[in-house]
Formats: C-alpha cells, structure tokens, sequence
C-alpha cells in the first residue's frame, strides 16, 4: 500500500490531505445545487486521484479500507437514526420497516437468481453479490430529493427516510450469512444462532444503551462546551461496538440508539444536530473517497456489462416486487407512488462497503464482487438519481406545498429566527381573547395555534384568532445576539437539599440566581413564581442576577 506517495515529508502529505478535503468541500456544495448525489461526484473524484496522471496516491489494501467503512458507517447509521423525525415517521413505520426487513430478503433473493441463470454463477456467490446490493443509500436519495426542493405526495419521503436509513442492517446481516455458507460455514444450528444473535443481541444493546446514554446525559453536568459532544460520540461508538463483541448486529444497535436519543430530550440535543451533521457529511467523504481510491478502471471496465444486466434487473424486476409484494396489502398506495419508490431506490457506499467486507472474507471468490457492485452503483446513482425528479414529476407525485427541506427545528438552526410555544391555561389573561387583544410584545409572532386536545397541525392565525384554554401557541422572535452574554449556570436538587419542596420566587428572592428551566423527568418546564423544586430536579439559572 502506498498512499500520498514515495519520499513525501509529513508537511507535503499534509498539504495534499488538506487539498483533497477542501475539494471534497466544494465538490459536496457543487453536487447539491446541481442535484448530482455527492456519492457520484467523491467516488469520480476518488477515481482520478488514484489513477489519472501523477498524482501520488494509491490505495490497494482492502483489509484497511474495510475497517476504516467499518468505523465511518457506524457514524452514518446512528446518524440516520438521530436525524429521523419520529413524528413524521411513525405514520409510516410499519410499511418502512417491512421494506427495510422483509423487502431487503426478497431483493436479495431475486438479485440471486438473475446472476445464477442469467451468468451461470454459483449459487452461493449469486446470492452473495444479491445480500450486498439489497440495501438502498439514504444519502443519495435525499441528496436528489434536498437539492430539486423535490416535495413529494403522500409521505413518500418519509418512506424512503425511513426505509433507506434502516436496511443497512438487514443487508449486513444476510451478507454475513452468506460468507459463511461461501466459506462453508454452513450448519444450520449455525445460521439459526447467527440470525437469532444478530438481531436479538443487536436490538437489544441498542435499547439498553440508548436508556442509558440518556441517563447520563441527563444527569451529567459538562464543564465545557462541547464535551456533551464527545460523550455522545463515545456513546455511538459504544453502540457498535458492544454488540458486535457478543455476535450482535453492531449497525442495527447504533440505529436503534440514534432513533431514540434524536427524538428524546435532552440537554444540548439541538447543538448535537449540527456536530453530527458535519461528522456524518466528514464520513460520508471518507468513504466515497477511498472507494474511489480503490477502484481500477481496467476492472471496473471489465465488470461493466454484467453490472448494468444486475441493475436492470434490479429496477425491471427485484425492486418492483419487493415494494409491490410489502406495499400493496396496505390499500393505501397507488401503482404510481410504487413506482416512484421502487425508482428512488439507489444503491450507495454501503453496498460497496459490504462488497470489500465480502471480497476480503471469502479469498476464494471466482468473480470480482467488489468492481462488479462498484459499477452497480455508479449507474444506479448516476443515471436513477438523475432520473428521479423527471419520474417524479412524470407520476404526478410532487406535492408543491411540501417542502422536504425544513421543519421549525431545521430552520431555527440556520436562521436568526427562535420558535417558543405557549401553552393557554384555564382562566389566564389569554382565555377567550383575540390574539390583537393578547398584548404581545412588538417583535414577537403568533404563527401557528394547535387546538387543546387535538393532534392537528394547527391554524395560521390572523388578528382575529380567539385563543382558548388548552391551545398551543407556537410563535416566533427573533434570536439574542450581543457581546454581553447570558451566564448560564446548570444545578442539581440533591437529595435533603433545603430547596426541596420551595418555591421558585423563595429561590430567586435569596439571590442566588433566576431559575429559568427545570428538566424534570426528562421533561422541560418553564417555571413561575409559584413552581415547586424537588428533589432530582435539574435547574438551569442566569447568574447575570446573582451575587
């Protein structure tokens, strides 16, 4: 292996590391705006480094390129979990899951069966190259979807979400099954411990890790910044890693446990969002860029009829029934949003991934599984995900008044605008008036009321929206920026402490501070004068008003 080249000192490689990552940067921005997946664009990049001129870096040990995906993709699992909005999923969790599981076997198989009949391969290598193409790449998926604004009818996003960021697991699983029949490995009692394991030590680490991660997460005060940041990290580490020690499935853990920390509350989740964005995006270089690396044109050139066979295949047959069989029983999806999600479902870096992890398990493969797939997904994302707007608009399945863009949390992070919400209580000065009668401050916005007991998505108001007791009032202002800042100090209720049981205006008359938050249980509470402390509670205080 070779890599910045021969008689290179530390400063040159350096120099050449940082170029590489600034034009991953800027090849990332590109991509966006021009709808190409940033896959296409690091992998092609990746290519040209590694064999166009003299450009000194080569990369041909597998093994090290295995475990390097191996520690990037743990990051880009439990990211897909923690940036999945539950709320807008949970409608379709079912059919997602199904499609993630169920539909990941049944592509995997038919895949199987095209490369048996129509190449003559082995079955088992058939069905091996058919595991590692079973899973679809939310990156790519959504890196189309972001950058063509590209709304879509009857939560066909949030089923590709949650669909794409889920069956990577189920793809490393059949693909660890199929090694071991390759390597004959292949008891029965062996495969039953194998599945069982997977998935039952895998879900199970990931439940017990995530209740515990935010434990301590809850409990734990950080006396700098960004150190809530570094915990977080060891906790998605320990996610894979645990499971994976006692046989389980490491990535559907970090699934599991990314899924429930992101849509749990937490101090400092929302800060978290935008250091995993940019852990998740660093990954995502690193990967498509040593896959890239990888790569030989003379092989890839080799392997290029029969990978564009596969993905047809793939698009003509495997998928189709896949979504058709899992979808249709549900009543709820016309041919023409199956067809949509059928075309969206690009396969990406992982697949590659667990190509290498195939090719470097089992040495005595006939056929070359990694250039074959390489080619599988330089297709399927070059041509599918360019495709994916005009077929979109082509099924009339574009909504023009959804935007997959942002939710309020979304763009709160990357606006001077803050969303707060305010809850009307039984006989307090806003029941039964107008919001123009409410007396709100100038500057200050009422941009949506959610009617008390209704799971609805609100009302714009106007001036004239009468507020009741039990709604919601979600409004806007904008944010604090000042070079006086705010000191905020975080503290805990101990057990017999004399604040147990007190008031919160005894507290803030003894000076010591003003309370502005209480987490409670997990929960967040404004507080007023008359709010009780007890024992547990965690405070969050500007100590701009204390002695």
């Amino acid at each position: 292996m070779t890599i910045l080249g021969n008689g290179l000192g530390l400063s040159a490689a350096l120099f050449i590391l940082g170029i590489i990552i600034f034009t991953c940067v800027l090849l990332n921005g590109a991509s966006a705006r021009r709808g190409v997946p940033m896959l296409l664009a690091f992998i092609v990049f990746g290519i040209a480094c590694g064999n166009i001129g003299n450009i000194p870096i080569y990369l041909d040990d597998k093994h090290l390129a295995a475990q390097v995906c191996t520690v990037a993709l743990i990051f880009i699992m439990f990211y897909g979990g923690f940036g999945t909005r539950w709320k807008s999923a949970k409608g379709v969790a079912a059919e997602s899951c199904l499609l993630a599981s169920a539909g990941v076997l049944v592509t995997a198989a038919l895949t199987g069966l095209f490369c048996h009949y129509a190449f003559r391969w082995g079955w088992a290598e058939s069905l091996l190259l058919g595991s590692v193409v079973s899973s679809t790449d939310a990156a790519s998926v959504f890196s189309v979807l972001r950058s063509n604004r590209l709304g879509l009818k009857n939560n066909t996003a949030s089923i590709l979400e949650v669909e794409s960021g889920s069956n990577d697991p189920a793809a490393f699983m059949l693909t660890s099954v199929m090694i071991s029949i390759v390597n004959g490995d292949a008891g029965a009692g062996h495969l039953l411990w194998m599945v069982l394991a997977q998935v039952g030590i895998g879900a199970v680490c990931g439940l017990l890790i995530a209740q515990g991660g935010l434990a301590l997460m809850r409990r734990l005060s950080f006396p700098t910044s960004g150190f809530d940041s570094l915990m977080v990290l060891a906790i998605a580490l320990a996610s894979y890693a645990l499971p994976d020690m006692m046989g389980g499935n490491g990535y559907l853990s970090a699934y599991i446990v990314g899924i429930i920390m992101g849509n749990s509350t937490f101090p400092g989740r929302r800060e978290l969002v935008g250091f995993f964005d940019g852990i998740n995006g660093l990954m995502q270089m690193i990967i498509f860029f040593m896959l890239g690396l990888l790569a030989r044109p003379a092989d890839l050139w080799a392997a290029l009829v029969p990978a564009l066979a596969i993905t047809l295949a793939l698009l003509v047959v495997a998928r189709p029934v896949a979504v058709g069989l899992i979808l249709s029983p549900f009543g709820k999806y016309p041919m023409k949003q199956q067809s949509l999600i059928n075309f969206s479902g690009l396969r990406g870096a992982s697949s590659i991934v667990f190509a290498i992890l195939a090719g470097t398990a089992c040495p005595g493969l006939e056929h070359d599984i990694f250039s074959t797939v390489f080619c599988i997904v330089l297709i399927s994302i070059g041509i599918e995900g360019s495709l994916i707007p005009k077929v979109a608009r082509r099924l009339d399945m574009v909504d023009e008044n959804d935007d997959v863009m942002k939710t309020f949390s979304d763009f709160e992070d990357e606006t001077t605008l803050q969303f707060g919400k305010i809850t009307v209580e039984p006989g307090s000065n806003w029941d039964g008036i107008t919001i123009k009668d409410a007396n709100m401050p100038k500057g200050v916005l009422a941009c949506l009321v959610i009617s008390g007991g209704q799971d609805d998505a609100g009302i714009i108001p106007d001036g004239r929206t009468v507020l009741h007791a039990g709604d919601t009032v979600i409004f806007c202002s904008q944010s604090y920026a000042s070079d006086r800042e705010l000191h905020i100090l975080r503290k805990e209720i101990a057990d017999g402490s004399k604040w147990h049981g007190r008031s919160i205006a005894e507290y803030n008359a003894s000076n010591a501070g003003q309370i502005m938050m209480i987490i409670r249980d997990g929960r967040s509470i404004i507080p007023d004068g008359g709010t009780g402390l007890l024992s547990g509670d965690v405070l969050y205080i500007n100590a701009a008003t204390s002695a």
